[in-house]
C-alpha cells in the first residue's frame, strides 16, 4: 500500500456509516466531530504539559492529572486523525477498530476519559482542556442519539399515548384527586379546605 492510498484511507474516516445501524449523520456533525476532536486532543495534550509542569509547586496530584489529560490527549488523537500516528502501523488498525464500534460508545470512551484530570486537578488547564475532549464526547453522544423526529410523528406518538394508547393504568387511590377536589370555603374559618 502505497502512502498516497494510506492517507486517502486515513482521510476517509468521516463519510462512514454508524455500524449500529444509526441515522445518517449531516456532513457538518461528521466533520465538525473530527476536527472538535483534534482540536481537543491539542489542547488537552498542551495543557497537559502545563499541569506537568506544575510539580514545581510540588503538586502532585496536578502532576498526575497531567499526565492522564496528556495520555487522553494522545488517545482522542490517535483514534479522531490516525494519519498524525501514520508511522506506527497499530495506530491505524485500533482507529478501524473504534470506527467499527457504536458511536454511544466512542461518546463514554472520551467522556470517561476527561473526567478525572477534573477532578485531581480542578484549574483552567484541567478544565479547558479536559472539557473539550468531554464536549467531543457529548458531541458523540447526540450522534448516537440520532436526530428529532418530526412533528407530525410526534403528535402522533403523543396522541396515541394520551388517548389509551400504550399508557399504562394508574391503581393508585389518590390518583383523581384533582378530579375530586373540593373549592376553599370563603365564608368558614381561616385555613379550612376540604382538600387537606
Amino acid at each position: 500500500m502505497s502512502f498516497a492510498e494510506k492517507l486517502t484511507g486515513l482521510m476517509a474516516r468521516p463519510n462512514q456509516q454508524d455500524p449500529a445501524g444509526g441515522p445518517e449523520q449531516p456532513w457538518y456533525l461528521k466533520y465538525g466531530s473530527r476536527v472538535l476532536g483534534i482540536v481537543a486532543a491539542f489542547f488537552a495534550i498542551l495543557f497537559g504539559l502545563w499541569n506537568v509542569l506544575s510539580i514545581i509547586g510540588l503538586s502532585v496530584s496536578c502532576l498526575v492529572a497531567g499526565i492522564i489529560q496528556m495520555l487522553a490527549g494522545f488517545v482522542v488523537m490517535a483514534l479522531e486523525a490516525p494519519c498524525c500516528f501514520i508511522c506506527i502501523e497499530k495506530v491505524g488498525s485500533v482507529a478501524d477498530m473504534m470506527d467499527t464500534k457504536p458511536l454511544y460508545f466512542r461518546a463514554g470512551l472520551y467522556c470517561a476519559m476527561a473526567v478525572p484530570p477534573i477532578f485531581m486537578c480542578f484549574g483552567l488547564a484541567s478544565l479547558f482542556g479536559s472539557g473539550l475532549i468531554f464536549a467531543t464526547g457529548a458531541v458523540y453522544g447526540m450522534m448516537a442519539l440520532g436526530k428529532k423526529a418530526s412533528a407530525a410523528e410526534m403528535r402522533a406518538a403523543a396522541q396515541q399515548a394520551s388517548y389509551g394508547g400504550n399508557a399504562a393504568p394508574t391503581t393508585n387511590d389518590r390518583a383523581g384527586i384533582v378530579n375530586n377536589a373540593q373549592p376553599f370555603s370563603f365564608t368558614g374559618a381561616v385555613g379550612t379546605d376540604s382538600n387537606v
